[in-house]
């Protein structure tokens, strides 16, 4: 039997609902719902606090516990954490790209705007705003 089999088993036959099995373990209601639908699984303190509860050694409490699945999801979540700083940071850049593009063309046009009140103003001067 999988550990979130057992778990579902050990809560029922208990009695409890996941909301009072979760005020024991002081977690959410949510967290007992992953913990038994295989989503995640308590970390080590919680696992004591399970085998306490439930009077049980460690060992029983996790004996069919598939540990490569653990580890799988844990760097599965590592990956997936890493894919979001990536997004951020190419979000971050983004940002950066769009001020600087903003800046450089608001630059330009006022660059454009004073070259063009000089001539308005000057126009005698050579070189300035002429079209060959």
């Amino acid at each position: 039997m999988k550990f979130n089999e057992k778990l579902l088993e050990l809560r029922k036959k208990q009695g409890l609902s996941q909301e009072e099995l979760g005020m024991e373990l002081q977690v959410s209601r949510q967290t007992i719902s992953k913990w038994e639908a295989a989503q995640s699984y308590p970390d080590f303190q919680r696992l004591v606090m399970l085998s306490d509860y439930f009077g049980m050694s460690l060992d029983e409490l996790v004996k069919d516990l598939d540990v490569q699945d653990v580890r799988d999801r844990k760097l599965t979540d590592e990956k997936v954490a890493s894919m979001y700083s990536d997004v951020e940071t190419a979000k971050e850049f983004v940002k950066k790209f769009y001020k600087f593009i903003c800046y450089f063309g608001i630059f330009v046009i006022l660059f454009c705007v004073i070259v063009f009140v000089i001539h308005l103003l000057f126009p005698d001067i050579p070189g300035l705003c002429e079209i060959y």
